[in-house]
């Protein structure tokens, strides 16, 4: 007759986990093991943990797993969620089983040295990092327990890789954008025009909605407030149109009920296709991003004295201030700002990047 299981113990999947009643909690996870004898020793240092810290104040061991799964838990109203659980799945293997108060760069290192030999970029392993990072930060300040203790005495320091490949933002001058934009097939060339005088992120251009659009009777024009959910820092994002801007949305008005950007009557899923790298090919221009259109347009109305808080409402940039409430003199000014990057004017000063006229 073989021996009896310590209770709260069943295999799935091939691993043992555990669903018990330890200190007054139900305590419900893997045992990381398939072998009995070593889940059974999980249970019995768990259980010992728990009366080290209810009895001795002793902090319980927590692994990297643990804390993990606390942490996709509690930001399910993240919209960057997917991406952090992508990036925890591939840091598992290497870490999930480190104790949490033992975890530092030495531990990392393997994982980092194994995706360099993968061709990975020091900004592809520095997003790993900083999820790591936040997880150490949140387990040392924020995370508490039963017993009153956060999860670790302190966070341990996670330094980034220098990233001496990152690409800088590469500001259009008129003659690169008009040899760009000549390039593009039709619904590119459109949707580029709005996005150089509208300063919206790729994103913000092509799922543009007639829905959000609001007229402005007292200044004959509309608005465009796109919904926080569809914005990188989640605020609702006021999009006033300059005069180029408006003459684009005019010529789609009517095309499509619901898209204000479409191709061959279906929505643009993105900007960054292949119609895109083909027309910067085309043009010489490798290195032109989506997004660079957007610095584009802060670049230019900067240069044409455009002030700073201005600036940050047409750019969509979080400010202390309700960006989506305004006067009609209000809105009048930043048209008139938006207006100020319509067309290379000879009077104001021109666009000059100094870093690509030291190597011309």
């Amino acid at each position: 007759m073989g021996r009896k299981r310590t209770p709260g113990l069943y295999k799935r999947h091939g691993m043992w986990h555990i669903d018990k009643q330890i200190g007054g909690r139900r305590v419900c996870q893997s045992t990381g093991t398939d072998k009995l004898e070593e889940a059974e020793r999980f249970v019995a240092r768990l259980i010992e943990d728990r009366r080290q810290a209810s009895v001795f104040g002793v902090r319980p061991i927590r692994t990297f797993e643990q804390a993990a799964a606390k942490f996709v838990l509690e930001n399910q109203h993240k919209r960057s969620l997917q991406s952090d659980i992508g990036r925890l799945k591939g840091l598992m293997p290497w870490i999930g089983e480190q104790r949490l108060d033992r975890l530092h760069m030495g531990v990392l290192q393997p994982w980092m040295e194994h995706r360099k030999s993968e061709g990975v970029s020091a900004g592809t392993i520095n997003h790993g990092l900083k999820v790591v990072r936040r997880i150490l930060n949140l387990a040392a300040t924020e995370w508490v327990d039963e017993y009153g203790m956060t999860w670790l005495i302190a966070a341990p320091k996670i330094r980034l890789l220098p990233d001496k490949e990152k690409r800088q933002p590469h500001p259009l001058i008129w003659e690169e954008q008009e040899r760009l934009f000549k390039e593009l097939p039709k619904h590119l060339a459109q949707m580029a025009l709005f996005a150089v005088n509208a300063g919206c992120r790729d994103g913000e251009v092509y799922k543009l909605r007639w829905e959000w659009e609001v007229r402005v009777p007292e200044l004959d024009t509309s608005v465009f407030i796109i919904p926080g959910c569809y914005v990188k820092n989640g605020d609702d994002r006021l999009v006033v149109l300059n005069a180029i801007a408006k003459s684009v949305i005019e010529g789609l008005r009517g095309e499509d009920p619901i898209n204000v950007f479409t191709y061959q009557r279906k929505p643009v899923t993105r900007m960054l296709n292949k119609g895109w790298l083909r027309a910067r090919r085309a043009a010489q221009l490798p290195q032109v991003r989506v997004h660079d259109l957007k610095h584009t347009f802060g670049r230019r109305l900067r240069a044409a004295g455009v002030s700073f808080e201005d600036r940050q409402d047409l750019l969509g940039h979080r400010s202390g201030r309700i960006t989506t409430h305004y006067s009609a003199a209000e809105l009048s000014r930043l048209i008139e700002a938006a207006n100020s990057v319509c067309e290379r004017d000879h009077r104001r000063p021109e666009l000059v990047v100094l870093k690509r006229l030291a190597v011309s």
